[in-house]
């Protein structure tokens, strides 16, 4: 497989800027691997799809306000900074990105907030956007992380041009978010509800949690025509005793384990024993799927519709063959499904 093969015109008008208007009701295609059928349905409809003793495994990583806004020292120009993983806790180290990147040199302070109580000298340069950023804080580390809070904005995806909005900070979080550390949101799971989780529950479907901490590096773009040449940022994942035991029952017993998320499933197959089983990890990974693939745990999957020679859809491609793939996007282009972080979802099984 090469890049040219995950290439389609995506009309910009299906880019969607604003969530559905209730979390369970945007449009979910169904496909079916093992007959190519598609059918289009409401999210809150994926419920008939499921039975007693099936799981779901959902991410539970919370997104953190990332996007901060400061001035340069002296000339006072504004400068994007965006949070991306905290290096060093007692030296307030992060790695950033900055904008305008030109800007910003090793030695520059920034300076956030009307009242400048939190600096930022420039220590060193990573990458042409890239930073490391020492804070200067005068207060103890709880206060500097909910000064950081308290500044930062929700990182919307930047294809969305308008401006962030009061409801971003609910909407652009699963209802089930707990471990803080993501920039960008496992978009999968905006879709439940906490009525549809209800839902699912008293119908006998099992949840199982794990933990991956969504980076940029996930929508970063694919630059080389061979796929496998291109290196995938690393991400920090968790997974505990419990949710392994979940899984591995739900295998032994032949049920419908699902993926809520491109990353849900990253985890997943970061972690897999020989014995295609689930292992408990703690550690970075920088998995990347891409076809042909052979999946060891999960049987079915929820996503949405990604971009354009995304690793996203690469994914998705690896998981219900390319040619059906292929077919979905065309039809969901033709339906007006919405697209990317606030749109409409799939489920492939």
């Amino acid at each position: 497989m090469k890049l040219s093969n995950f290439s389609f015109e995506l009309p910009k008008e299906l880019l969607a800027e604003h969530p559905s208007e209730n979390r369970d009701e945007s449009k979910l295609m169904v496909i079916h691997r093992d007959t190519g059928k598609i059918e289009h349905k409401m999210f809150k409809d994926m419920i008939d799809y499921f039975d007693e003793g099936d799981v779901m495994v959902l991410n539970n990583t919370k997104v953190f306000p990332a996007r901060l806004y400061g001035n340069k020292e002296k000339t006072g120009a504004r400068i994007e900074v965006f949070l991306l993983r905290e290096l060093n806790e007692e030296q307030r180290l992060w790695d950033v990105l900055v904008d305008p990147a030109r800007k910003i040199r090793i030695g520059n302070k920034l300076y956030f907030g009307d009242d400048e109580t939190l600096v930022a000298e420039v220590i060193d340069n990573t990458t042409s956007r890239g930073r490391t950023l020492r804070f200067l804080y005068d207060g103890a580390y709880v206060d500097f992380r909910r000064k950081l809070r308290e500044l930062g904005e929700t990182p919307l995806p930047k294809y969305i041009k308008r401006e962030v909005e009061a409801e971003d900070e609910l909407r652009y979080q699963t209802i089930y978010a707990k471990h803080e550390g993501a920039v960008a949101a496992p978009t999968a799971g905006l879709h439940f509800s906490k009525h549809l989780l209800k839902r699912l529950e008293i119908k006998g479907i099992d949840f199982a949690e794990l933990t991956l901490h969504v980076g940029l590096g996930t929508f970063n773009p694919v630059e080389v025509e061979d796929l496998s040449k291109h290196k995938m940022d690393s991400e920090e994942l968790f997974i505990d005793e419990k949710a392994t035991q979940i899984v591995n029952n739900a295998k032994l017993k032949k049920r419908r384990i699902c993926a809520v998320g491109t990353t849900a499933m990253r985890g997943l197959e970061s972690a897999v024993s020989s014995k295609h089983t689930l292992n408990t990890f703690e550690g970075w990974t920088n998995k990347f799927i891409f076809p042909p693939y052979d999946f060891s745990l999960a049987n079915a999957m929820i996503t949405n519709f990604h971009l354009p020679k995304s690793t996203l859809l690469m994914m998705v491609s690896a998981f219900m063959g390319h040619d059906l793939m292929t077919r979905a996007y065309k039809e969901a282009i033709l339906e007006n499904y919405k697209f990317y972080s606030y749109g409409d979802a799939m489920l492939i099984i």
